[in-house]
């Protein structure tokens, strides 16, 4: 195997991060909190157009602080996408609280709003509440249909927490995802769009929620000149030099995002011979995926498995990567019920995802397409 590397998403940097890392090791704010922390803060609001954004350690941090913010807590049930990562659910069992797992749809492979309003109303007769909270995902960048989520949640009364992890960038309805619903969860670990080489945020529709998460996202610290405390906190704040490379990264953000978008439209038209596959696009111009990953899906019919070719890429030195597996068929997870019609398993079994990071070539994209094709010729 002689042929150079080509990863699934590699940190692809700005060249200008080492000069904000700089400032912050010459005014010694190499320490928690900081100003390239305000900074990257405000840089992002600017470019969500949202009132308020939290930098915290990670997307997981995001997650579970907008879910303290919610009065999530033991005996509660939350609904939860199953075709994502365990980060997107982990926070919920964290709270004491139990997932409530719904299917996915095909074409966006994001929570189907038919299932969640079955699974809603099917909760609400087994055990006589309605669930804290939903977790809808923007998976692998792809907006969810969050106008009809939020809707079926507002009739119920239920708070949406977005998972936008993957989504930095994507819009639904010319509004950036994130924005979405009481809170957004936001990734910047470093497969992702940008990155603080970890790291994540929650975006906030107010200044007032915003001070609440930073009072929990900093050991919930009373103000009082010594330390005191009446609730758990945690310690999820972003460190200023984190933040510093994220300043860096947030001067490509745009660059970024449509390098993946070019990445997905060059494999299309790469693998537009291939009929055996077919290459995720937005379902109509509603949606406007960043494309963080370009995903394929198997066509019915086709004998060869998706783990065939992973398989085969990685014999060429090609990283690609299973779809989710849904979290109902999660070990950890058996307990927790699911509404579906079988769709994420689906996904799971006849999708694949490409390697998508915006500093790959397109002599790069042009290898990977040519061997996908060799490999059903052979």
């Amino acid at each position: 195997m002689d042929s150079e590397r080509i990863m699934l998403s590699r940190v692809h940097l700005s060249g200008t991060e080492q000069k904000y890392i700089d400032e912050a090791f010459a005014d010694d704010w190499v320490v928690p909190l900081g100003p390239h922390v305000d900074q990257f803060e405000h840089r992002l609001e600017k470019y969500l157009d949202a009132p308020a954004v939290v930098a915290l350690s990670a997307g997981t941090a995001a997650i579970h602080l907008g879910l303290v913010l919610l009065g999530v807590g033991r005996g509660d049930e939350v609904i939860c996408q199953s075709m994502t990562f365990a980060a997107s659910c982990n926070p919920i069992v964290y709270q004491g609280a139990s997932p409530v797992f719904v299917d996915s749809e095909r074409d966006t492979m994001n929570m189907s709003p038919e299932m969640l309003e079955r699974a809603i109303v099917e909760r609400h007769r087994i055990t006589g509440k309605y669930p804290k909270a939903i977790v809808p995902v923007d998976l692998y960048g792809m907006p969810a249909r969050l106008d009809e989520i939020i809707e079926i949640a507002s009739t119920f009364g239920i708070p949406v927490l977005e998972d936008a992890a993957e989504a930095l960038g994507s819009e639904y309805e010319g509004r950036r995802c994130g924005t979405f619903g009481a809170f957004g969860a936001l990734s910047f670990n470093g497969n992702k769009i940008i990155t603080t080489s970890g790291g994540g945020a929650l975006v906030c529709h107010d200044a007032e929620t915003a001070g609440r998460v930073k009072f929990y996202a900093t050991q919930a610290r009373e103000n009082r000149p010594y330390y005191y405390h009446e609730t758990i906190g945690y310690n999820y704040r972003l460190s200023n030099i984190s933040a510093a490379i994220g300043c860096g990264q947030m001067d490509v953000l745009d660059n970024r995002v449509n390098r993946r978008r070019g990445i997905r439209e060059l494999y299309a038209a790469l693998l537009a011979d291939c009929p055996q596959v077919r290459v995720q696009d937005n379902p109509d111009n509603r949606f406007n995926s960043n494309f963080w990953l370009t995903t394929i899906s198997f066509d019915e019919g086709v004998s060869q498995s998706v783990e065939d070719l992973r398989q085969y890429l990685a014999a060429d030195n090609i990283e690609s990567r299973r779809l989710w597996r849904p979290m109902h068929m999660q070990p950890v997870f058996a307990y927790a019920p699911f509404y579906g019609e079988g769709s994420s398993e689906e996904l799971f079994e006849n999708g694949l995802c490409l390697p998508s990071g915006s500093s790959l070539t397109d002599n790069d994209i042009a290898r990977v397409a040519d061997r996908i094709k060799q490999f059903f010729k052979s």
